[in-house]
This record gives C-alpha cells, sequence and structure tokens, in this order.
C-alpha cells in the first residue's frame, strides 16, 4: 500500500470518527438491525447484479485496490528496447531464450508469436483481443464496487423509512420519537459512510490502476510489433516514449543527453 492511500483511508476514517466522539460516544452510532440492512441489502443485491464466479473474487478486487503497485513505465521501455537490440544483433529467434527470463507472460506470448513467424496482423490481434478481456474485468471489478456505493445509501434510506413508520406507529409516548428518530437516521449514516468513504474511492483507485494497465500492455503490444518488423532500437525507443507523459520524455532525453 502506498502513502497516499494509507494517509487517504486512515485520515477518512479518522476524521469520521471523531466526528462521532466531538459529539457522545461512538455507542450513540451503533444500530445492529441497521448495520444488517445496509450491508446485507447491500450484498444481496450484488449477487443479484452480478454472476457468482465475480462476486468470489472481490476479495481480490480489494487487494489489487489497495496494495497493487504499478510497474515504472521506464523500465518497460528499456526492456522492450533490449530485447529489440538482441533481435537486432542476433536475430529474432535468438529472443527464445531471451523469454525464459522474462517474468510478464504477456510481454512473453508476444515475443514467442513473434519468434515463431506468426503473421504481423494476427500477433496484434490476439495481443488486442487480450487487452479488451483485461478491460472487460477491470470493469466488472470496479462496477462490483460502484454497485455497492450506489445501493448502499439506498438501502441504507430504506432503513430509515422503515424505522420513521415504526416510530410513527408509537407517537402516544414522546419520550420515544426522539430515540427513535435517532435509530432511524443511523442506516442512512452507514450506507453513505460505505459509499463515500470506501466503495466509490476505491472504485476510481481500481479505475486509475485499469487505465495504467491498459497503457503498459499497449506498449508491449507497440514494443512487440516493432520488434516484429525489426525496426531499429532507436527507433523503436523513439516510438514507445511517446507513451510517456511530455514531462517524463523531456526528463528522459535529458538525462540521455
Amino acid at each position: 500500500m502506498d502513502l497516499g492511500t494509507l494517509i487517504g483511508l486512515i485520515g477518512t476514517w479518522v476524521l469520521i470518527i471523531w466526528a462521532m466522539l466531538a459529539g457522545g460516544s461512538l455507542i450513540y452510532f451503533i444500530d445492529v438491525p441497521s448495520i444488517i440492512m445496509v450491508i446485507g441489502g447491500s450484498i444481496t443485491v450484488i449477487l443479484l447484479c452480478f454472476p457468482m464466479n465475480y462476486v468470489k473474487g472481490f476479495g481480490k478486487v480489494l487487494k489489487k485496490g489497495f496494495f497493487h503497485k504499478p510497474s515504472s513505465l521506464e523500465k518497460l521501455i528499456e526492456d522492450m528496447v533490449s530485447y529489440a537490440e538482441i533481435a537486432r544483433r542476433d536475430g529474432i529467434l535468438s529472443l527464445e531464450n531471451a523469454t525464459k527470463e522474462i517474468d510478464d507472460d504477456f510481454i512473453v506470448s508476444g515475443i514467442q508469436m513473434a519468434v515463431d513467424g506468426t503473421d504481423p496482423e494476427l500477433i496484434e490481434e490476439i495481443m488486442d483481443n487480450d487487452l479488451d478481456n483485461l478491460s472487460e474485468r477491470h470493469a466488472t471489478s470496479k462496477g462490483m464496487l460502484d454497485a455497492l456505493g450506489k445501493y448502499a445509501p439506498a438501502f441504507g434510506m430504506i432503513g430509515t423509512l422503515v424505522g420513521l413508520v415504526l416510530m410513527l406507529q408509537n407517537m402516544d409516548d414522546p419520550s420515544k420519537i426522539g430515540p427513535g428518530m435517532a435509530v432511524a437516521l443511523l442506516t442512512t449514516m452507514y450506507g453513505a459512510v460505505i459509499a463515500n468513504a470506501f466503495a466509490l474511492p476505491l472504485s476510481d483507485r481500481l479505475s486509475r490502476r485499469s487505465s495504467e494497465e491498459v497503457l503498459r500492455r499497449t506498449i508491449i503490444i507497440r514494443g512487440v510489433m516493432a520488434i516484429q518488423s525489426g525496426d531499429n532500437p532507436r527507433v523503436v525507443e523513439q516510438k514507445l516514449r511517446t507513451f510517456l507523459p511530455p514531462g517524463q520524455r523531456k526528463v528522459d532525453e535529458e538525462e540521455a543527453a
């Protein structure tokens, strides 16, 4: 977990708990039926919206959102250029030995197809399809968090309405109106907290992670295609550096000079 994630996660919940404590005791904000209503209702709706095989992997989605560490694009470009240098110097068939030391299966798959003499258009089509499938999986994972962020407040409101109905049935005792209203509002609070302090921020984070991975794989596809076509390593480097932000490209060019 990077520093920004840690500060954001802890800071958000510290502020919420501080606001609760400033008004009294945390006991005032705990109501088991309300918790069950919001969390249980949100889970059942997610099961209704998404296939079970996706829901089973929800834990991996959370882990990736919090603990995934993006790889360096600069290092990736350096690796692709080094493969281009090997292919240029010793022939593309020599890359077959290099694939044994590569950890990324996507790079290995692309280079192996190039080594096997697969048609360039077919290589690009296969790798693009793989990228599209990755984007679809990421969109589904993000969709589960978006659904949680959408339905948790809705179930909070439903719980509040239920609580208000029950409260209105006991209007003959004015002393119970205040506590009854407080309990009824707790479900709305739970839904809002789950959505805005957990589900939606993590969804946005996963969206960013997905964009980073798509960019990374796009660089790999362009690198493999350049290697397959026999481009000069310097040309390969120039092609791939166009994917970097302008500021980063400038820094790298200055360092190279």
